[in-house]
């Protein structure tokens, strides 16, 4: 009985952390109600899709892919080409898809092999074959971009006429998905003024009487987030899926059950950084900003951050996880910095937290999961000689 406590409290003590740190920020920052549930529908639309593309490979028993950096790489390529062809709107960002696919599906086989050779430390393998990637691409953007790739947008290049500059502008492609099916949930007098403001006929409106002000809902980004959920749900019941969760039990019993291991163990991580190809144009169409040389890097940091906030572990993690987690972590990234200005007149102490979360999350989870394998293979050990006794 003890045990089973113990257990309980050490899988959900990062989530309770959280939700008791929020519930005395909440008060602290004196955001009203429909600011942060503005906020937080915004976010969980934007950041979504990223951190459900971790799960493939965490149910293949690959630990947090740290390489879906990779895929946010290639999306990002795709946006840097379809801003210098001029292509605007929904057409630009399947574009960006299109061309992202091929990057992320040969980056994915070749992140795949490296792994298959480094079986038992993917998470730091594939988190040091991340700043090798990140080499390329910033040779790629940096130096080959208007010189040997042609690029012929002047406002994306740096003055010396060859290399994209650190911010690009995606207003071609801001909000077009968000904003695809436009809907508001307005109070009663709030619905009044927007109408007046934005028209009648363009909005899906929906009245909550108690509710001060206007909330708008990325409906279309939600209706992606949820097919997505979907297709991992049903993926998870086909013959590779089931083959991919035989991995993440044992991968010698699945070897020895006729499974091909390395040829699933690739064919996870292709998934899965072609689907953070995905989310990462997903995130830019929101922000509306390419910050060229380090958006990649913040995308897979937080993603996996959120990941583990929601209650995932290394070797578990639910669809569950990561919308309690994209809530819980973003949640802390609003009310953080005007938290601690109210608090101590500082609000760059909420930032400081931030990002001291972002990091020391990951380094708790990977610490518990060693800790909890060497539990294990010890209870194993003990169970033998109890055998052999």
């Amino acid at each position: 009985m003890f045990r089973k406590l113990f257990d309980l409290i050490a899988n959900n003590a990062v989530p309770a952390v959280f939700i008791i740190i929020s519930a005395f920020a909440i008060p602290l920052s004196g955001f009203s109600a429909s600011y942060l549930i503005q906020e937080l529908l915004t976010r969980i639309g934007r950041n979504s899709f990223l951190i459900l593309s971790l799960l493939i490979p965490i149910m293949a028993g690959m630990g947090l892919n740290f390489g879906m950096v990779l895929g946010a790489m290639a999306g990002q390529i795709g946006l840097l080409l379809i801003c210098d062809w001029g292509i605007v709107g929904i057409p630009g960002m399947v574009l960006a898809c299109l061309i992202g696919t091929p990057i992320a599906v040969v980056l994915g086989i070749f992140c795949g092999h490296i792994l298959n050779r480094a079986k038992g430390r993917e998470m730091v393998t594939s988190y040091i074959l991340g700043f090798f990637i990140n080499g390329v691409y910033q040779m790629v953007v940096l130096y080959l971009m208007g010189w040997v790739i042609p690029i012929t947008n002047p406002n994306l290049l740096l003055s010396r006429g060859y290399g994209v500059r650190n911010a690009v502008s995606l207003l071609g492609i801001r909000g077009v998905l968000d904003n695809l099916i436009p809907t508001v949930i307005s109070g009663t007098e709030a619905t009044k003024q927007f109408l007046n403001i934005n028209g009648a006929n363009t909005y899906l409106l929906f009245n909550v009487p108690c509710l001060e002000g206007s909330i708008r809902i990325p409906l279309a980004t939600f209706l992606i987030i949820g097919l997505f959920c979907l297709f991992i749900m049903w993926f998870r019941r086909t013959k590779l899926g089931q083959d991919m969760r035989a991995l993440g039990q044992d991968q010698g019993v699945a070897y020895s059950a006729g499974i091909p291991v390395n040829r699933t163990r690739i064919i996870a991580i292709v998934i899965s950084t072609v689907l953070a190809c995905y989310g990462q144009i997903i995130y830019l169409q929101n922000m509306g900003t390419l910050n060229t040389y380090n958006s990649h890097d913040q995308a897979g940091m937080f993603s996996i951050a959120a990941l583990l906030i929601g209650g995932a572990s290394v070797s578990k993690a639910s669809i569950a996880n990561v919308f309690v987690g994209v809530i819980l972590f973003h949640l802390m990234f609003i009310v953080a910095p005007m938290a601690g200005k109210n608090l101590i007149g500082e609000a760059q102490i909420g930032e400081y937290f931030r990002v001291f979360v972002s990091y020391g999350i990951i380094a708790i989870a990977l610490v518990l999961h060693a800790w909890r394998r060497n539990r294990e293979r010890e209870a194993a050990r003990r169970s033998l000689r109890g055998g052999n006794a």
